[in-house]
């Protein structure tokens, strides 16, 4: 263990970067990098177990593979190399690493030792989407979970016609975010494990019959799946309604399924918003869990709630807080929950007593802490990363906050890139609130020179702007471009409190986009930012904020860029998949007279009458949320009007860009529609 938290996530790469003053970050070199993923810690808290996923960009695809290095710090080891992902690991009592792989053709559990040696396959489950396997702590059972037939496709109801190309729709939510209904839903199901560590007989769907998901679908995971401490109960999360009903509703509970006489009941029942995430206890007589109190808020507070399988009663442990709980955890005595929350622009860590009382900050600085797992009494392993640094594995103390890098995944690739400084200031709303604004500088700054300068517009539309790195909207990589990124956390983002996060709905149009001219505003006040390059890009509600800002800039941008915007929210509003949030966010539905005023004041639509700058519209054809008609009539408008525009389709991606290939497309052709734009050739850094 070397270097200390924050510093070494904050000066690592500008430390390494030395050897070679001249080198930036590119489209190509962001998918040359390790990404980190799972993280377990081995039974006797010595070793942490991770998997490591590269690209290869000539393959179009990405390969995982499992690693390990030891708590008390040390050189890592690569365990696995193989052509098929390495997922799901889970350790055993023995000190024995499990696995799910599809080395062998189909998805199958592998356990091996933790020096690398003595792989071998330990079952032969069928090919249904096998996924999400966990052991009961004693390693008396698994579940894991598997898709099931529920419903009836074209061809079973018409198999003289096999050759038929069609679906038969007579209810809502027939297709999600990227997928059509496939007439299957994903079920729990439990087995035995034998002596041999192998597993025995059949597994026990404790979902058959029913044609709901657990977890929820597409995102949900291992995460709301939980053993009892004797495994022989499971929580699970599912959301137990279909067609409208479920279209319309966050609703999601916490069953818990006894193995001893295959009945369930509701834990959560009365709870009317997403619950999610159990976790037990240690020693069984309680059950944590997140908790939303809002049906049809996707974006509410998360509550921290105990059930006491004795009194049957449950508490929210951090009522009364500004807090929104995440990634629970409990100390090994029972007395302590640990959790994650994001607080001004960062992802910090908490504990709070499994009683109640007092919240603890435990972690601050400009770093996130994306997940984490125990390690003994006092300690925790944690993904972290922040503005200027890609995800590592760090140990972090518990008692002190302060912490310690176990990895450097990407110190190789990353030995000679320079990254810009980062800043993070306060601006004044038009309303006289402070907003945090993060100003992301290009590596060769110099405060003698007038920069072209962008401004960042977050999606969600309760999406904070944290320590974190995306692989797409990367600010690094515009800064390593020449421009200057200015991302503010405008009104809707979570961090700052209930009042803060929630103003965003029914207001899109409002006091956040006003949010977003107070801060362009403010940071064009510097000198060395030229009012007269400046260009606004955002993606979903980030999107709509650009197609908004084209027709209510008085100009003071040169240029747009929306990916998967709303550009028409009254052909939004039936067209997208989770009506609960369309109707939560936007107010009302088109239909509703006298008409809200988000399709009179707040549709982007309405103004383009007065669109005149170029625009660059971005759109995935399975992109089922904000559906692609809307960049379709976006730039349908852009060409009717004359106005210089371009239109990059991606007609098998959904609501983000995945494929290595495809996404070094929208790399190339964000910059270079930026550079004949915003950035006359000889005028870079000018």
């Amino acid at each position: 263990m070397t270097k200390l938290l924050p510093a070494a996530l904050a000066l690592l790469p500008l430390a390494l970067a030395a050897q070679n003053p001249t080198n930036v970050l590119t489209p190509e070199k962001l998918w040359q990098l390790g990404r980190l993923s799972e993280m377990q810690v081995s039974p006797d808290g010595k070793t942490v177990a991770y998997t490591v996923t590269r690209y290869n960009i000539a393959d179009n695809k990405g390969n995982a593979d499992i690693w390990v290095v030891p708590v008390a710090g040390g050189t890592p080891k690569q365990l696995t190399s193989t052509p098929g992902s390495e997922n799901t690991l889970n350790w055993r009592n023995d000190g024995k690493l499990t696995f799910l792989s599809g080395e062998s053709g189909t998805d199958q559990l592998y356990v091996i030792n933790a020096d690398g040696s003595g792989k071998e396959q330990l079952s032969s489950f069928p090919d249904e989407g096998l996924g999400n396997l966990k052991y009961a702590p004693k390693g008396n059972f698994i579940l894991y979970t598997q898709d099931v037939k529920v419903s009836q496709d074209a061809k079973d109801l018409f198999p003289d016609l096999p050759k038929a190309d069609v679906k038969i729709i007579d209810d809502l939510n027939y297709r999600h975010w990227s997928s059509w209904d496939d007439h299957k839903a994903s079920h729990v199901f439990f087995q035995p494990i034998g002596p041999d560590g192998k597993p025995q007989g059949y597994g026990k769907d404790i979902m058959a019959g029913e044609k709901f998901d657990a977890p929820l679908q597409p995102m949900g995971g291992a995460e709301q799946l939980a053993f009892s401490p004797d495994g022989y109960q499971i929580a699970y999360t599912s959301r137990k309604l279909t067609g409208k009903a479920e279209a319309e509703s966050t609703n999601s509970d916490i069953y818990l399924y006894d193995i001893h006489n295959n009945k369930t009941q509701n834990l959560s029942e009365g709870l009317m918003g997403y619950d999610t995430e159990p976790v037990f206890s240690p020693d069984g007589k309680q059950l944590a869990w997140l908790s939303m109190a809002t049906p049809g808020f996707e974006s509410d507070r998360n509550a921290i709630m105990v059930y006491d399988f004795a009194t049957k009663k449950r508490q929210d442990l951090i009522a009364g807080s500004e807090l929104s709980g995440g990634n629970l955890r409990w100390s090994a005595d029972g007395k302590t929950i640990y959790f994650a929350s994001v607080v001004t622009g960062a992802e910090q860590l908490f504990e709070v007593p499994a009683k109640g009382g007092k919240i603890r900050q435990i972690t601050t600085g400009p770093q996130n802490f994306n997940s984490f797992e125990l390690v003994g009494k006092d300690q925790v392993v944690a993904n972290t990363t922040s503005l200027t640094s890609f995800a590592d594995i760090a140990l972090i103390n518990l008692k002190t906050g302060k912490g310690q890098m176990l990895t450097f995944i990407n110190q190789q690739e990353l030995s000679n890139v320079r990254t810009g400084r980062v800043e993070d200031r306060r601006v004044t709303t038009t309303d006289g609130k402070q907003m945090q604004v993060f100003v992301i500088f290009p590596p060769d700054f110099d405060p003698g020179k007038k920069y072209p300068t962008l401004l960042y517009c977050q999606g969600g539309p309760q999406s904070p702007i944290t320590q974190t790195q995306s692989y797409r909207w990367n600010f690094q990589l515009m800064a390593a471009n020449g421009y200057i990124v200015v991302a503010p956390n405008r009104r809707g983002l979570p961090g700052f409190g209930r009042e803060w996060n929630d103003a965003i709905s029914g207001d899109w149009g409002g006091q956040p986009i006003r949010d977003y001219l107070s801060a362009i505003d403010k940071v064009s006040e510097e000198p060395y930012v030229d009012k007269d390059r400046r260009g606004c890009v955002g993606a979903s509600y980030g999107g709509y904020s650009v197609y908004f800002l084209a027709g209510n800039h008085q100009g003071r941008f040169k240029t747009f860029i929306s990916h998967c915007g709303l550009y028409n929210l009254t052909s939004w509003y039936p067209s997208t998949e989770e009506m609960f949030f369309a109707k939560h966010d936007i107010g009302a539905a088109p239909w509703k007279m006298p008409l809200h005023k988000s399709y009179t004041d707040f549709n982007p639509q309405q103004f383009a009458k007065n669109w005149d700058t170029p625009i660059l519209v971005i759109h995935g054809g399975k992109d089922f949320r904000v559906p692609e008609g809307q960049g379709m009539e976006a730039f349908g408008t852009a060409q009717l009007k004359g106005i210089p525009s371009r239109f990059l389709y991606f007609p098998n991606e959904g609501h983000w860009i995945l494929k290595p290939q495809n996404a070094i497309v929208w790399q190339r052709v964000f910059f270079d529609w930026l550079g004949r734009t915003l950035k006359p050739e000889g005028q870079a850094g000018k």
